[in-house]
Protein backbone atom coordinates (compact mmCIF):
# COMPACT_ATOMS: atom_id res chain seq x y z
CA UNK A 1 0.00 0.00 0.00
CA UNK A 2 2.85 2.61 0.87
CA UNK A 3 4.26 1.45 -2.82
CA UNK A 4 0.96 2.33 -4.30
CA UNK A 5 0.57 5.73 -2.52
CA UNK A 6 4.21 6.57 -3.86
CA UNK A 7 2.88 5.95 -7.34
CA UNK A 8 -0.25 7.72 -7.54
CA UNK A 9 1.43 10.57 -5.75
CA UNK A 10 4.55 10.48 -8.39
CA UNK A 11 1.93 11.23 -11.01
CA UNK A 12 1.14 14.77 -10.25
CA UNK A 13 4.60 15.66 -8.14
CA UNK A 14 8.71 14.48 -8.86
CA UNK A 15 8.75 14.00 -5.03
CA UNK A 16 6.63 12.93 -2.32
CA UNK A 17 6.38 16.06 0.64
CA UNK A 18 6.80 15.10 4.07
CA UNK A 19 3.15 15.17 4.93
CA UNK A 20 2.73 12.64 2.08
CA UNK A 21 5.02 10.27 3.06
CA UNK A 22 4.03 10.17 7.02
CA UNK A 23 0.09 10.04 5.30
CA UNK A 24 1.09 7.01 3.14
CA UNK A 25 3.03 5.27 6.10
CA UNK A 26 0.22 5.64 8.14
CA UNK A 27 -2.14 4.42 5.46
CA UNK A 28 0.02 1.36 4.60
CA UNK A 29 -0.59 0.32 8.21
CA UNK A 30 -4.26 0.86 8.15
CA UNK A 31 -6.25 -2.54 8.06
CA UNK A 32 -9.43 -1.04 5.92
CA UNK A 33 -10.47 -2.97 3.06
CA UNK A 34 -8.53 -1.74 -0.50
CA UNK A 35 -11.75 0.54 -1.62
CA UNK A 36 -11.92 2.74 2.00
CA UNK A 37 -7.84 2.89 2.07
CA UNK A 38 -7.97 4.63 -1.84
CA UNK A 39 -10.80 6.60 -0.55
CA UNK A 40 -9.09 8.15 2.63
CA UNK A 41 -5.57 8.51 1.15
CA UNK A 42 -7.17 10.50 -1.68
CA UNK A 43 -9.60 12.66 0.43
CA UNK A 44 -6.51 13.24 2.96
CA UNK A 45 -3.83 14.55 -0.24
CA UNK A 46 -6.74 16.60 -1.37
CA UNK A 47 -6.98 18.30 1.93
CA UNK A 48 -3.00 18.88 2.38
CA UNK A 49 -3.17 20.24 -1.08
CA UNK A 50 -5.51 22.85 -0.17
CA UNK A 51 -3.36 23.66 2.54
CA UNK A 52 -0.56 24.27 0.00
CA UNK A 53 0.97 21.17 2.12
CA UNK A 54 2.54 20.00 -1.12
CA UNK A 55 5.43 22.51 -2.17
CA UNK A 56 8.25 21.11 -4.02
CA UNK A 57 10.75 19.27 -2.50
CA UNK A 58 13.47 22.39 -2.89
CA UNK A 59 10.98 24.77 -1.03
CA UNK A 60 9.54 22.54 1.57
CA UNK A 61 8.50 25.10 4.80
CA UNK A 62 9.39 22.64 7.86
CA UNK A 63 6.95 24.01 10.08
CA UNK A 64 4.22 23.90 8.02
CA UNK A 65 5.34 20.34 7.55
CA UNK A 66 5.32 19.47 11.16
CA UNK A 67 1.27 20.83 11.25
CA UNK A 68 0.46 19.05 8.39
CA UNK A 69 2.00 15.59 9.33
CA UNK A 70 0.59 16.07 12.93
CA UNK A 71 -2.76 16.59 11.43
CA UNK A 72 -2.68 13.79 9.31
CA UNK A 73 -1.65 11.28 11.52
CA UNK A 74 -4.44 12.34 14.50
CA UNK A 75 -6.78 12.35 11.66
CA UNK A 76 -5.68 8.53 10.82
CA UNK A 77 -5.48 7.50 14.01
CA UNK A 78 -9.01 8.43 14.60
CA UNK A 79 -9.85 6.62 11.41
CA UNK A 80 -7.67 3.85 12.35
CA UNK A 81 -8.64 3.09 15.79
CA UNK A 82 -12.63 3.56 14.05
CA UNK A 83 -13.31 2.02 11.10
CA UNK A 84 -10.63 -1.99 11.25
CA UNK A 85 -12.11 -4.67 11.27
CA UNK A 86 -12.43 -6.82 14.50
CA UNK A 87 -9.24 -8.31 14.85
CA UNK A 88 -9.17 -12.10 13.17
CA UNK A 89 -7.04 -14.75 15.63
CA UNK A 90 -6.63 -18.38 14.52
CA UNK A 91 -9.75 -20.38 16.03
CA UNK A 92 -7.90 -22.16 19.02
CA UNK A 93 -6.75 -19.52 20.19
CA UNK A 94 -10.55 -18.48 21.32
CA UNK A 95 -11.45 -22.05 22.33
CA UNK A 96 -12.89 -22.81 18.96
CA UNK A 97 -12.17 -26.13 16.75
CA UNK A 98 -10.95 -24.98 13.19
CA UNK A 99 -11.74 -28.55 12.12
CA UNK A 100 -15.11 -28.05 13.59
CA UNK A 101 -15.98 -24.85 12.17
CA UNK A 102 -15.34 -26.14 8.96
CA UNK A 103 -19.12 -27.91 9.63
CA UNK A 104 -20.31 -24.23 9.18
CA UNK A 105 -18.69 -24.71 5.47
CA UNK A 106 -20.27 -27.75 4.68
CA UNK A 107 -23.86 -27.22 5.86
CA UNK A 108 -24.14 -23.94 3.55
CA UNK A 109 -22.66 -25.33 0.74
CA UNK A 110 -24.80 -28.01 1.08
CA UNK A 111 -27.92 -25.86 1.13
CA UNK A 112 -26.16 -24.02 -2.06
CA UNK A 113 -25.78 -26.65 -3.65
CA UNK A 114 -29.09 -28.26 -3.55
CA UNK A 115 -30.66 -24.61 -4.77
CA UNK A 116 -32.04 -23.55 -1.51
CA UNK A 117 -29.93 -20.14 -1.18
CA UNK A 118 -27.73 -18.44 -3.64
CA UNK A 119 -24.82 -17.27 -1.24
CA UNK A 120 -24.43 -16.79 2.09
CA UNK A 121 -21.60 -14.70 4.71
CA UNK A 122 -21.08 -16.30 7.93
CA UNK A 123 -19.02 -14.88 10.80
CA UNK A 124 -18.08 -16.25 14.70
CA UNK A 125 -16.40 -14.08 16.87
CA UNK A 126 -15.17 -15.01 20.16
CA UNK A 127 -13.32 -12.70 22.91
CA UNK A 128 -13.47 -9.55 20.87
CA UNK A 129 -12.03 -11.82 18.01
CA UNK A 130 -13.41 -12.52 14.37
CA UNK A 131 -12.32 -17.19 14.37
CA UNK A 132 -14.50 -17.61 11.41
CA UNK A 133 -15.84 -15.30 8.34
CA UNK A 134 -16.66 -17.27 5.11
CA UNK A 135 -18.55 -16.54 1.67
CA UNK A 136 -19.70 -18.86 -0.45
CA UNK A 137 -22.08 -19.40 -3.40
CA UNK A 138 -22.90 -16.38 -5.66
CA UNK A 139 -23.83 -12.69 -4.58
CA UNK A 140 -25.72 -12.32 -7.95
CA UNK A 141 -26.23 -16.08 -9.16
CA UNK A 142 -27.30 -14.35 -13.09
CA UNK A 143 -24.82 -12.39 -13.36
CA UNK A 144 -22.59 -14.85 -12.33
CA UNK A 145 -20.93 -12.59 -9.26
CA UNK A 146 -19.22 -14.81 -6.45
CA UNK A 147 -20.53 -13.31 -2.59
CA UNK A 148 -17.47 -11.64 -0.85
CA UNK A 149 -17.20 -11.18 2.72
CA UNK A 150 -17.98 -7.32 2.46
CA UNK A 151 -20.94 -8.04 0.56
CA UNK A 152 -23.88 -5.95 1.42
CA UNK A 153 -26.85 -7.36 2.81
CA UNK A 154 -30.93 -6.32 3.41
CA UNK A 155 -30.97 -6.95 7.27
CA UNK A 156 -34.68 -5.59 7.82
CA UNK A 157 -35.75 -6.34 10.98
CA UNK A 158 -32.26 -6.75 12.67
CA UNK A 159 -32.42 -2.65 12.02
CA UNK A 160 -34.50 -2.75 15.19
CA UNK A 161 -31.46 -3.35 17.89
CA UNK A 162 -30.03 -0.52 16.46
CA UNK A 163 -32.97 1.93 17.14
CA UNK A 164 -33.55 0.50 20.19
CA UNK A 165 -29.58 1.25 20.85
CA UNK A 166 -30.09 5.21 19.64
CA UNK A 167 -33.88 5.38 22.01
CA UNK A 168 -31.53 4.01 25.02
CA UNK A 169 -28.32 6.44 24.14
CA UNK A 170 -31.37 9.31 24.80
CA UNK A 171 -32.62 7.70 27.38
CA UNK A 172 -29.08 7.91 29.15
CA UNK A 173 -29.12 11.68 28.49
CA UNK A 174 -32.29 12.13 30.30
CA UNK A 175 -34.60 12.96 27.68
CA UNK A 176 -37.12 10.58 29.04
CA UNK A 177 -37.91 7.54 30.89
CA UNK A 178 -39.35 4.42 29.98
CA UNK A 179 -42.79 4.42 31.15
CA UNK A 180 -43.06 8.03 29.52
CA UNK A 181 -46.18 8.13 27.57
CA UNK A 182 -45.37 7.99 23.77
CA UNK A 183 -47.75 10.75 23.35
CA UNK A 184 -45.29 13.24 25.08
CA UNK A 185 -43.19 13.64 21.96
CA UNK A 186 -45.65 12.42 19.44
CA UNK A 187 -49.03 14.19 20.10
CA UNK A 188 -50.79 12.40 17.30
CA UNK A 189 -50.90 8.81 19.82
CA UNK A 190 -52.82 10.87 22.71
CA UNK A 191 -56.04 8.69 23.44
CA UNK A 192 -55.63 5.78 21.63
CA UNK A 193 -58.66 3.41 21.13
CA UNK A 194 -58.88 -0.39 20.53
CA UNK A 195 -60.31 -2.03 17.66
CA UNK A 196 -63.70 -4.47 18.59
CA UNK A 197 -63.31 -7.47 16.39
CA UNK A 198 -67.31 -8.92 16.76
CA UNK A 199 -68.33 -5.41 15.67
CA UNK A 200 -65.31 -3.39 13.90
CA UNK A 201 -66.13 -0.34 16.22
CA UNK A 202 -63.54 1.51 18.36
CA UNK A 203 -63.47 1.65 22.06
CA UNK A 204 -60.91 4.21 24.33
CA UNK A 205 -58.02 2.49 25.23
CA UNK A 206 -57.23 1.66 28.85
CA UNK A 207 -53.77 3.04 29.22
CA UNK A 208 -51.64 5.12 26.99
CA UNK A 209 -48.58 3.77 24.90
CA UNK A 210 -45.94 3.78 26.91
CA UNK A 211 -42.03 4.00 25.56
CA UNK A 212 -41.41 0.99 27.27
CA UNK A 213 -44.49 -0.64 25.24
CA UNK A 214 -43.06 -0.52 21.86
CA UNK A 215 -39.30 -1.11 22.59
CA UNK A 216 -41.08 -4.64 23.73
CA UNK A 217 -44.28 -4.85 21.27
CA UNK A 218 -46.41 -4.56 23.96
CA UNK A 219 -48.07 -1.38 22.31
CA UNK A 220 -50.70 -2.82 20.40
CA UNK A 221 -49.74 -2.07 17.33
CA UNK A 222 -48.90 -4.45 14.91
CA UNK A 223 -47.85 -5.67 11.14
CA UNK A 224 -49.77 -5.46 7.83
CA UNK A 225 -49.99 -9.37 7.67
CA UNK A 226 -52.65 -9.08 10.74
CA UNK A 227 -56.03 -10.26 9.35
CA UNK A 228 -57.88 -7.85 11.82
CA UNK A 229 -55.47 -4.17 11.19
CA UNK A 230 -54.03 -5.19 7.66
CA UNK A 231 -56.42 -3.81 5.74
CA UNK A 232 -56.91 -0.71 7.72
CA UNK A 233 -53.24 0.05 7.57
CA UNK A 234 -52.63 -0.60 3.95
CA UNK A 235 -55.60 1.86 3.24
CA UNK A 236 -53.84 4.59 5.19
CA UNK A 237 -51.04 4.06 3.27
CA UNK A 238 -49.12 3.11 6.39
CA UNK A 239 -45.26 1.78 5.50
CA UNK A 240 -43.87 -1.43 6.81
CA UNK A 241 -40.17 -0.53 5.13
CA UNK A 242 -40.10 -3.17 2.51
CA UNK A 243 -41.57 -1.23 -0.34
CA UNK A 244 -40.38 2.08 -1.94
CA UNK A 245 -42.11 5.29 -0.26
CA UNK A 246 -42.75 9.04 -0.92
CA UNK A 247 -43.00 10.29 2.51
CA UNK A 248 -41.16 10.48 5.36
CA UNK A 249 -40.89 8.59 9.03
CA UNK A 250 -43.11 11.53 10.45
CA UNK A 251 -45.86 11.03 7.36
CA UNK A 252 -45.89 6.91 8.44
CA UNK A 253 -45.95 7.50 12.00
CA UNK A 254 -48.90 10.40 11.81
CA UNK A 255 -51.04 7.33 9.76
CA UNK A 256 -50.39 4.80 11.90
CA UNK A 257 -51.43 6.92 15.04
CA UNK A 258 -54.69 7.50 13.26
CA UNK A 259 -55.78 3.86 13.61
CA UNK A 260 -56.62 2.11 16.27
CA UNK A 261 -54.99 -0.70 18.28
CA UNK A 262 -55.01 -4.20 18.10
CA UNK A 263 -55.51 -4.52 21.86
CA UNK A 264 -54.64 -2.36 24.91
CA UNK A 265 -51.23 -1.35 25.84
CA UNK A 266 -48.85 -3.97 27.91
CA UNK A 267 -51.64 -6.77 27.81
CA UNK A 268 -49.48 -9.45 24.88
CA UNK A 269 -46.72 -9.42 22.81
CA UNK A 270 -47.23 -8.32 18.99
CA UNK A 271 -44.43 -8.27 16.85
CA UNK A 272 -45.56 -4.62 15.68
CA UNK A 273 -44.38 -1.44 13.67
CA UNK A 274 -43.23 0.02 17.24
CA UNK A 275 -40.01 0.06 16.58
CA UNK A 276 -40.95 2.53 13.41
CA UNK A 277 -42.40 4.86 15.80
CA UNK A 278 -39.17 5.04 18.25
CA UNK A 279 -37.30 6.12 15.01
CA UNK A 280 -39.52 8.93 15.04
CA UNK A 281 -39.11 9.66 18.79
CA UNK A 282 -35.51 9.36 18.07
CA UNK A 283 -36.28 12.13 15.49
CA UNK A 284 -38.19 14.40 18.03
CA UNK A 285 -36.21 14.34 21.12
CA UNK A 286 -32.88 15.14 18.74
CA UNK A 287 -34.16 17.52 16.08
CA UNK A 288 -32.04 15.51 13.39
CA UNK A 289 -33.17 13.02 11.10
CA UNK A 290 -32.59 8.98 12.23
CA UNK A 291 -30.18 8.69 9.77
CA UNK A 292 -27.76 11.70 10.85
CA UNK A 293 -28.29 10.59 14.18
CA UNK A 294 -26.65 6.49 13.34
CA UNK A 295 -24.59 7.99 11.40
CA UNK A 296 -22.87 10.32 13.55
CA UNK A 297 -23.62 8.52 16.95
CA UNK A 298 -23.50 5.08 16.24
CA UNK A 299 -21.99 3.87 12.51
CA UNK A 300 -19.01 6.31 12.83
CA UNK A 301 -18.16 6.06 15.97
CA UNK A 302 -17.89 1.88 15.84
CA UNK A 303 -16.45 1.93 11.94
CA UNK A 304 -19.72 1.03 10.46
CA UNK A 305 -19.05 2.34 7.22
CA UNK A 306 -21.01 0.07 5.15
CA UNK A 307 -24.33 0.28 6.82
CA UNK A 308 -26.79 2.60 5.21
CA UNK A 309 -30.72 3.03 4.33
CA UNK A 310 -29.74 3.09 1.08
CA UNK A 311 -26.40 2.30 -0.04
CA UNK A 312 -25.05 4.94 -2.12
CA UNK A 313 -24.67 4.10 -6.00
CA UNK A 314 -20.71 3.35 -6.27
CA UNK A 315 -21.83 0.33 -3.34
CA UNK A 316 -24.77 -0.89 -4.79
CA UNK A 317 -22.73 -3.66 -7.05
CA UNK A 318 -22.20 -5.19 -3.58
CA UNK A 319 -25.68 -5.70 -2.74
CA UNK A 320 -26.57 -8.96 -2.73
CA UNK A 321 -29.40 -9.82 -5.10
CA UNK A 322 -32.58 -11.49 -3.05
CA UNK A 323 -33.71 -14.82 -4.03
CA UNK A 324 -37.34 -16.59 -3.25
CA UNK A 325 -38.14 -20.29 -2.50
CA UNK A 326 -41.22 -21.90 -3.63
CA UNK A 327 -41.02 -25.58 -3.36
CA UNK A 328 -43.31 -25.93 -6.88
CA UNK A 329 -40.66 -23.60 -8.49
CA UNK A 330 -37.68 -23.91 -6.76
CA UNK A 331 -34.76 -21.01 -6.34
CA UNK A 332 -35.83 -18.07 -8.49
CA UNK A 333 -34.32 -14.14 -8.24
CA UNK A 334 -36.77 -12.10 -6.65
CA UNK A 335 -39.49 -10.22 -8.80
CA UNK A 336 -39.21 -7.00 -10.46
CA UNK A 337 -42.67 -6.59 -9.01
CA UNK A 338 -43.61 -7.05 -5.35
CA UNK A 339 -44.96 -9.70 -3.67
CA UNK A 340 -48.26 -9.28 -2.37
CA UNK A 341 -49.49 -11.67 0.59
CA UNK A 342 -52.59 -10.57 1.24
CA UNK A 343 -53.01 -6.75 3.00
CA UNK A 344 -49.03 -7.18 2.77
CA UNK A 345 -46.44 -6.64 0.05
CA UNK A 346 -43.12 -6.49 -0.40
CA UNK A 347 -39.98 -5.90 -2.52
CA UNK A 348 -36.34 -6.36 -2.77
CA UNK A 349 -35.86 -2.86 -4.75
CA UNK A 350 -36.09 -0.74 -1.53
CA UNK A 351 -32.87 0.25 -0.84
CA UNK A 352 -32.33 1.95 -4.41
CA UNK A 353 -35.59 3.05 -5.56
CA UNK A 354 -38.33 5.65 -4.73
CA UNK A 355 -38.03 9.07 -3.17
CA UNK A 356 -35.12 7.98 -0.64
CA UNK A 357 -36.60 9.62 2.42
CA UNK A 358 -38.10 7.12 4.51
CA UNK A 359 -35.84 6.12 7.56
CA UNK A 360 -37.58 2.79 8.71
CA UNK A 361 -36.58 2.56 12.44
CA UNK A 362 -38.26 -0.79 11.94
CA UNK A 363 -36.73 -2.61 9.15
CA UNK A 364 -34.79 -0.05 6.56
CA UNK A 365 -30.68 -0.51 7.06
CA UNK A 366 -28.35 -2.40 4.78
CA UNK A 367 -25.38 -3.94 5.84
CA UNK A 368 -22.13 -5.84 6.16
CA UNK A 369 -21.32 -8.97 8.13
CA UNK A 370 -18.57 -7.32 9.63
CA UNK A 371 -20.16 -3.83 10.03
CA UNK A 372 -22.84 -5.58 12.10
CA UNK A 373 -20.48 -7.39 13.93
CA UNK A 374 -19.16 -3.94 15.09
CA UNK A 375 -22.50 -3.18 16.51
CA UNK A 376 -22.77 -6.63 18.29
CA UNK A 377 -19.55 -6.70 19.77
CA UNK A 378 -19.69 -3.21 21.50
CA UNK A 379 -22.69 -4.34 23.06
CA UNK A 380 -21.04 -7.23 24.41
CA UNK A 381 -18.44 -5.05 26.14
CA UNK A 382 -20.77 -3.42 28.21
CA UNK A 383 -21.95 -0.22 25.39
CA UNK A 384 -18.30 0.57 24.29
CA UNK A 385 -16.07 0.05 21.67
CA UNK A 386 -12.10 1.23 21.87
CA UNK A 387 -12.23 4.43 23.65
CA UNK A 388 -15.96 5.10 22.80
CA UNK A 389 -19.00 4.48 24.99
CA UNK A 390 -22.20 4.73 23.47
CA UNK A 391 -24.00 3.19 26.16
CA UNK A 392 -23.57 2.29 30.12
CA UNK A 393 -23.11 -1.08 31.44
CA UNK A 394 -26.29 -0.76 33.07
CA UNK A 395 -28.12 -0.16 29.79
CA UNK A 396 -26.77 -3.18 27.94
CA UNK A 397 -28.01 -4.85 31.13
CA UNK A 398 -31.49 -3.32 31.19
CA UNK A 399 -31.99 -4.04 27.32
CA UNK A 400 -30.74 -7.86 27.25
CA UNK A 401 -33.12 -8.16 30.79
CA UNK A 402 -36.04 -10.18 29.56
CA UNK A 403 -39.46 -7.65 30.01
CA UNK A 404 -42.76 -9.18 29.25
CA UNK A 405 -42.79 -11.39 32.08
CA UNK A 406 -46.32 -12.97 32.79
CA UNK A 407 -47.18 -11.60 29.36
CA UNK A 408 -45.38 -13.95 27.24
CA UNK A 409 -44.83 -17.47 30.12
CA UNK A 410 -42.45 -19.25 27.25
CA UNK A 411 -40.72 -16.43 25.38
CA UNK A 412 -38.20 -14.08 26.69
CA UNK A 413 -37.73 -10.59 25.10
CA UNK A 414 -35.23 -7.35 26.33
CA UNK A 415 -35.48 -3.51 25.02
CA UNK A 416 -34.85 -4.16 21.75
CA UNK A 417 -33.27 -8.51 21.61
CA UNK A 418 -35.08 -11.66 21.64
CA UNK A 419 -33.96 -13.82 24.86
CA UNK A 420 -33.13 -16.99 25.20
CA UNK A 421 -33.07 -19.79 27.82
CA UNK A 422 -34.68 -17.35 30.33
CA UNK A 423 -38.55 -18.48 30.80
CA UNK A 424 -37.60 -22.20 29.42
CA UNK A 425 -34.30 -24.50 28.80
CA UNK A 426 -33.05 -23.97 25.44
CA UNK A 427 -33.99 -26.40 22.73
CA UNK A 428 -31.01 -26.05 21.20
CA UNK A 429 -26.86 -25.47 21.43
CA UNK A 430 -26.37 -22.19 23.26
CA UNK A 431 -26.74 -20.22 26.36
CA UNK A 432 -29.58 -18.73 28.92
CA UNK A 433 -29.27 -15.02 28.45
CA UNK A 434 -27.96 -15.13 25.23
CA UNK A 435 -29.96 -12.38 23.04
CA UNK A 436 -30.41 -12.25 19.54
CA UNK A 437 -32.78 -11.10 16.61
CA UNK A 438 -33.23 -11.67 12.52
CA UNK A 439 -34.22 -9.80 9.28
CA UNK A 440 -37.08 -10.61 6.87
CA UNK A 441 -34.75 -11.42 4.11
CA UNK A 442 -32.91 -14.56 6.02
CA UNK A 443 -30.14 -12.61 8.45
CA UNK A 444 -29.67 -13.28 11.77
CA UNK A 445 -27.42 -12.83 14.87
CA UNK A 446 -26.54 -13.31 18.33
CA UNK A 447 -25.24 -12.53 21.20
CA UNK A 448 -23.93 -14.70 23.98
CA UNK A 449 -21.94 -12.77 27.17
CA UNK A 450 -21.41 -16.01 29.20
CA UNK A 451 -19.48 -17.56 25.92
CA UNK A 452 -18.31 -13.87 25.02
CA UNK A 453 -19.82 -15.13 21.24
CA UNK A 454 -21.10 -13.58 18.52
CA UNK A 455 -23.07 -15.31 15.66
CA UNK A 456 -23.76 -13.79 12.34
CA UNK A 457 -25.90 -15.11 9.26
CA UNK A 458 -26.11 -12.74 6.20
CA UNK A 459 -28.31 -14.73 3.14
CA UNK A 460 -31.14 -12.99 1.05
CA UNK A 461 -33.80 -15.07 0.35
CA UNK A 462 -38.06 -14.64 1.32
CA UNK A 463 -40.00 -16.60 1.31
CA UNK A 464 -37.28 -19.48 2.65
CA UNK A 465 -39.66 -22.30 2.69
CA UNK A 466 -38.78 -24.71 5.47
CA UNK A 467 -35.22 -24.06 5.58
CA UNK A 468 -33.45 -23.87 9.04
CA UNK A 469 -29.75 -22.96 7.83
CA UNK A 470 -29.35 -20.07 9.71
CA UNK A 471 -30.66 -22.18 13.18
CA UNK A 472 -28.08 -25.08 11.62
CA UNK A 473 -25.48 -22.50 11.69
CA UNK A 474 -25.74 -21.18 15.36
CA UNK A 475 -25.57 -24.90 16.32
CA UNK A 476 -22.86 -25.67 14.62
CA UNK A 477 -20.77 -22.71 15.91
CA UNK A 478 -21.73 -23.40 19.26
CA UNK A 479 -20.30 -27.41 18.75
CA UNK A 480 -16.68 -25.77 18.01
CA UNK A 481 -16.24 -24.84 21.49
CA UNK A 482 -13.72 -26.75 23.17
CA UNK A 483 -12.71 -25.13 25.95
Amino acid sequence: MYRNCLHEQAASSPFPTDAELVLCACVSQNRLAPHKLNGIYFLLRGAMNRNHCTHPWTHRLPRLFTHCQLAVCLLLAAVTAAAQDLPAAKPETVGLSTERLQRISTAVQRAIDEKRIAGAVTLVARRGRVAWLKSQGMLDREAGTPMQTDSIFRICSMTKPITSLAVMMLYEEGNFLLDDPVSKYIPEFKNPKVLVKASSGQVPAAKEITIRNLLTHTSGLTYHWNSDLGAMYKDANVSHGLLPYHGTIQDNVRHLAALPLLFNPGERFEYSLGIDVLGYLVEVVSHKTLDEIFRTRIFEPLGMGDTYFYPPENKLNRLAAAYTFYPDKGLNRFPDSPIVEGNFSYSADYPYRGAKKLYSGGGGLCSTASDYARFCQMMLDGGKSGTNRLLSRKSVELMTTDHLGKVSPSFGFGLGFGVNGVKSPLSELGSPGEYNWGGFFYTAFSIDPKEQMITIFMAQLHPAGELNLDRLFHTLAYQAIID
